[in-house]
């Protein structure tokens, strides 16, 4: 009886290999890559379709099928992400210009907003190992886009007010191009990891919302950083905290990861808390947050889910 050929290598889970990342936490691929695919029990039984070469020759033509859908794929989600993105911050631009929101609350929403929805939309793209650079060139779209204005080649004045302190173009390559280059670093570690992820969380969700909340009701000062206050610092470790949970749950659901998650909520405590101290820190005139901050949290989880 003929065997039967899988049209594409998506919803395979139970052929994928799984990868230990943690001491008691386990990465799995959702997706198996075509390479893998094309030697997988799937195929058990095609020696009997015909000769070796022409197995070869449907192999190289699955192959080539899948890796075409694949690009495809990539492409289109690239494109996607980078007219989402590209939408959010023309829709707060717009905001902005017509004086509807603050400057400073601009600049922190599209701050919150731009990362962790860059992070959810990870899923959408294809299983492939080149997947990770198509969503990588969505924040290096933008960062190039920050060098442009931030040089003055090309300034775009929306776009200088909403995301800068003080309206300065060449805040563009300090904070905001750093937070970028942040999402870009991001890519790296990817859907197989929860080190990107609790960074991102962190650093777009925790001190995002602490600034906010630090503003607000931040009368009481930290003893050693008057700049920075009790209450921001307490809404960056709450808020980070659950917005690290929350990726990690999202990501477990779908099957990339699988956690225990006993031990999980203890390292990103752990996490929270160091990328809380390191945001309260006297040094935001040496390094800007958006360095110190996911350098902190990457390192921090790195020791925490790596050892």
């Amino acid at each position: 009886m003929a065997a039967t050929l899988p049209l594409s290598p998506i919803n395979q889970p139970h052929l994928c290999p799984r990868s230990r990342f943690g001491n008691n936490a386990l990465t799995t691929h959702r997706f198996c890559s075509p390479n893998f695919l094309i030697s997988s029990p799937c195929f058990i039984g095609l020696t009997g379709m015909g000769s070796a070469s022409q197995l070869r020759a449907r192999h190289s033509l699955i192959s080539s099928a899948v890796a075409t859908n694949s690009l495809l794929h990539d492409v289109a989600a690239t494109v996607a992400v980078l007219g989402g993105a590209y939408a959010l911050v023309l829709s707060f631009e717009s905001l902005t210009k017509r004086n509807v929101i603050q400057q400073r609350l601009s600049r922190k929403l599209v701050h919150i907003l731009s990362g962790l929805l860059f992070v959810l939309a990870w899923p959408i793209f294809s299983g492939s190992s080149e997947a990770r650079y198509f969503a990588a060139f969505v924040p290096l779209v933008n960062g190039l886009r920050l060098v442009i204005n931030g040089l003055s080649v090309s300034p775009n004045s929306t776009l200088i007010k909403s995301v800068t302190r003080e309206g300065r173009p060449e805040e563009l390559l300090e904070g905001p191009l750093f937070y970028v280059l942040a999402l870009l670093m991001s890519a790296v570690f990817w859907r197989e990891s929860p080190i990107g992820m609790i960074s991102l969380a962190m650093m777009c969700g925790g001190d995002g919302i602490a600034d906010i909340m630090g503003r607000k009701f931040g009368s009481a000062k930290i003893p050693y950083n008057p700049r920075k206050s009790w209450a921001g610092s307490i809404s960056m470790f709450i808020f980070g905290f659950f917005i690290s949970i929350g990726l990690l749950y999202y990501y477990s659901s779908l099957g990339y990861l699988n956690m225990n998650w006993e031990t999980t909520f203890q390292r990103v405590a752990i996490v929270s808390m160091v990328a809380t101290v390191v945001e309260s820190l006297p040094i935001t005139d040496q390094v800007d947050d958006n360095v110190s901050v996911p350098l902190a949290t990457i390192l921090a989880a790195y020791l925490c889910f790596e050892y």
